[in-house]
């Protein structure tokens, strides 16, 4: 059987949402201290491989529809890993929907940069994957408790979330904070001049190929060419906007506008549009794009003022973007079959409702779980590591390596394994003995 162009367009989108992991990586490891860029890097790529197999195994089952645990769930035993040929598009779902569970996951990393083991990552990634990521993805796309006929949804009525504001954004905001909770702030959080960017042209280049990547996140469900070439203007627009909005607030409240607000401000707009990008006009976009970079912009601030170590700004952008991306719909959503659109075309309050209560039952239900899951962790295994080891630098203490050499690792000695710890730092002068 020869493949259509709707499935070839669906297998394309795949290879772009993939590509946003390594592309976030390379966004959050320029955020982070030199001392900690590879370790950043492994969170995300270490998240490909955990979640893909998950997802073949049992990710998919769960989070799909048809038979499951009255709406909770879809099938927890699925067989998909065990089947020798899949018919083509579920075989492309399959794909798919691996990727948005591994970007999702890869997301929550930057809030605990620079201080979280990389062990209880490791295990914390298919535990959130499993308990959080597919039950939500079920409840908003497989016909769970937030569809049209689940408990929630057939009361409130259905949510609108194209391409992941709850299920992605939200969901990944509120994990983020809560392990920034659990795991505490940094030594020298808010003082330490060495926790700024370590390598800007490194964020740059991640918040390029993130929109790059961004068009198959948003594309990869239309149904139509016409509907795809709207989100494609759309996802173009609303970062663009929103790039101009967060640089606009740091030109007034700083003097001057930053590389870093750039990227910072597009990821926003991505975010902001990810709900809404087949349910609004490209005019719309851009405002939305605008309120997001703004808000954006003054929220990631508040850490600082409320004291939560946020390291990478998940909240700020992830977190807070993703609330007004989904919001929004209740007000700018246009009618469509099966909804009377937001208030300003008449629709009512009926859409706003349904917004809000997903937006709600998402972060509940995320921050529960989220924080059953990092404290078991955390106290079992532990979840941060030593004061030594962030000093020394994470790269370094729990992966042998250094991301730079510049005539020595700028921590006052070289790595060399320890037979009776996980290893020590020795001086130069200690090794050339």
């Amino acid at each position: 059987m020869e493949l259509t162009s709707s499935q070839v367009w669906m297998m394309v989108c795949a290879a772009l949402v993939l590509l946003m992991t390594p592309a976030l990586a390379f966004f959050y490891g320029g955020m982070t201290r030199a001392k900690s860029v590879l370790n950043m890097m492994m969170m995300s790529f270490s998240a490909i491989a955990l979640v893909a197999v998950v997802w073949v195994l049992w990710g998919y089952s769960m989070s799909g529809g048809g038979e499951g645990l009255g709406g909770i769930i879809g099938n927890p035993m699925g067989d998909i890993g065990l089947v020798a040929q899949l018919g083509t598009d579920q075989m492309i779902a399959v794909g798919l929907g691996a990727t948005f569970a591994i970007i999702t996951v890869a997301l929550i990393s930057g809030a605990i940069a620079d201080r979280a083991k990389f062990g209880a990552w490791m295990l914390f990634v298919p535990i959130w994957v499993t308990l959080v990521y597919a039950p939500l993805a079920h409840w908003v796309w497989g016909g769970g408790l937030l569809g049209p006929v689940g408990l929630i949804g057939s009361w409130a009525g259905e949510a609108i979330d194209f391409a992941g504001g709850t299920v992605v954004h939200i969901n990944a905001g509120v994990a983020g904070l809560v392990l920034a909770l659990i795991v505490g702030k940094r030594r020298g959080f808010g003082k330490d001049p060495s926790q700024r960017p370590h390598n800007i042209p490194f964020v740059m280049l991640g918040a390029a190929l993130l929109w790059f990547g961004w068009f198959g996140f948003n594309g990869g469900a239309s149904s139509t060419v016409e509907e795809a070439g709207l989100i494609w203007v759309k996802t173009l627009v609303a970062p663009a906007a929103a790039l101009l909005g967060w640089i606009l607030v740091e030109r007034m409240r700083d003097g001057h506008g930053t590389s870093l607000g750039a990227a910072s401000g597009i990821v926003a707009g991505l975010v902001a549009i990810t709900p809404a990008c087949a349910n609004i006009t490209p005019s719309a976009a851009i405002g939305l794009g605008l309120v997001a970079g703004v808000v954006s912009a003054l929220a990631v601030g508040l850490k600082y003022r409320w004291g939560y170590d946020d390291s990478l700004d998940v909240v700020g952008v992830h977190l807070v973007s993703g609330i007004i991306g989904t919001l929004a719909l209740g007000l700018i959503a246009l009618p469509a079959e099966g909804t009377a659109g937001g208030l300003l075309y008449g629709g009512g309050w009926g859409q706003m409702r349904a917004q809000v209560v997903a937006t709600l039952v998402t972060v509940v239900f995320t921050g529960i779980m989220t924080t059953i899951i990092g404290l078991a962790i955390h106290r079992t295994v532990g979840f941060r590591v030593s004061e030594e080891e962030e000093i020394a630098g994470i790269d370094l203490m729990q992966h042998a390596e250094t991301g730079y050499e510049f005539g020595g690792l700028g921590t006052g000695g070289t790595f060399v394994p320890h037979p009776a710890t996980s290893g020590h730092l020795k001086t130069e002068e200690e090794v050339s003995a």
